[in-house]
């Protein structure tokens, strides 16, 4: 189970240059990265409604969300920064460089993250390994960024 996890943590990653690069596509057909967005975020709601009609998840339960803190709402608005912000980026940094610099952020808010247990997950120290894992990560994007 725990390589189908890992494989899966791999797939979701190489998807990501993929779908900004079709969102760069439609970018200039609706000549705008903000429509691109919102026909990215809205064709996601089509797939997902399609999915859980078929996968039979029970709806009723959406009716929780009320309960949730009022933070957790950013998430949607940061899913719409981070479609946004590729759409522009791409063309103008290239795929390697853009995502190199989006996982060199998010490994070192991870590790952050991670280390103060934040959001109710575990904690997992920073230990020396891990800053040398993000230090090769943000060497990685320099020599992307020079060469």
């Amino acid at each position: 189970m725990q390589y189908f996890l890992i494989f899966l943590a791999f797939l979701c990653g190489a998807v990501f240059p993929l779908q900004a690069g079709l969102n760069t596509q439609m970018t200039k057909h609706v000549e705008h990265p903000i429509l691109t967005a919102f026909l990215s975020f809205f064709t996601g709601l089509i797939g997902l409604i399609i999915y859980a009609v078929i996968a039979r998840i029970p709806l009723h339960t959406l009716a929780n969300c009320r309960n949730a803190p009022w933070y957790v709402w950013f998430a949607g608005l940061l899913g719409a920064f981070y479609i946004s912000t590729v759409i522009v980026l791409i063309p103008r940094l290239g795929f390697a460089l853009t995502f190199g610099l989006i996982v060199a952020g998010q490994m070192a808010v991870s590790i952050l993250f991670d280390h103060y247990g934040i959001l109710d997950t575990s904690i997992r120290e920073i230990s020396l390994g891990r800053i040398i894992g993000a230090v090769f990560l943000i060497i990685g994007v320099i020599l992307i960024r020079k060469f």
